[in-house]
């Protein structure tokens, strides 16, 4: 599975990066600052790297800078609060792929990630999820059940994308309010409720494979 390491030293930023990764099928570490993040370069391998520029201890220019002493071939975002001309043209100059100006939409984000790790031969995210005969074609928003595909509507499709995409993990109502209504949502609880009920019965014998965890939230269960 792509790996991506996000940097910046607000834990707030990571976060809904990750989130946002996670949702699209990517594996998330996080990094507070420069110096970190180089150290975690030289540890693991990483398919692409989220960096913010102003940090603490090691800024991400700098950062940047070493990590292509060693892995001239990893691809890099840059993340900066700077709009300034040069401060994007520095970006490139130190090995850049892309430069994006906070603040950002997450789903941007993620579609230029996508764009970077198709153009430089990244491994991409899993594009069909299978499980005897439930199918899901994340590219064509198509879900077939035992052969018969089953239209379900958007926030549907979108709830059941999660729960798979975070298979075998709990996750809470909030969690998933959150990915799937809105980060900032703030309506009625029974409205997750009832789209969940409906896709239950949607998915027919495969509907059981969501969990209810009381108290907690979901889990999707490959052999429930």
């Amino acid at each position: 599975m792509t790996r991506l390491l996000i940097v910046d030293d607000e834990a707030n930023i990571r976060t809904m990066i990750r989130k946002y990764a996670v949702y699209e099928g990517f594996e998330a570490d996080e990094a507070p600052d420069g110096m970190q993040a180089v150290e975690m370069c030289r540890s693991r391998h990483y398919d692409l790297v989220i960096m913010d520029v102003m940090m603490p201890e090691l800024d991400g220019f700098s950062a940047v800078k070493d990590i292509r002493r060693f892995n001239p071939q990893i691809p890099v975002i840059m993340l900066t609060a700077l709009g300034e001309e040069y401060d994007r043209i520095h970006g490139f100059d130190v090995g850049a792929d892309d430069y994006v100006v906070k603040p950002f939409s997450g789903k941007e984000l993620m579609m230029r990630v996508k764009a970077i790790l198709k153009r430089t031969g990244g491994e991409a995210a899993e594009d069909r999820f299978v499980m005897g005969g439930l199918e899901v074609d994340y590219s064509a928003r198509v879900v077939t059940v035992d052969g018969e595909r089953v239209a379900f509507s958007p926030k549907e499709y979108e709830l059941l994308v999660y729960l798979i995409r975070n298979r075998g993990i709990a996750v809470t109502r909030e969690a998933v309010l959150e990915h799937v209504w809105g980060y900032n949502y703030f309506g009625d609880d029974r409205t997750l409720d009832t789209h969940m009920k409906l896709l239950r019965k949607n998915l027919g014998p495969y509907g059981k494979c969501i969990v209810t965890l009381r108290g907690v939230g979901y889990r999707f269960e490959k052999d429930a």
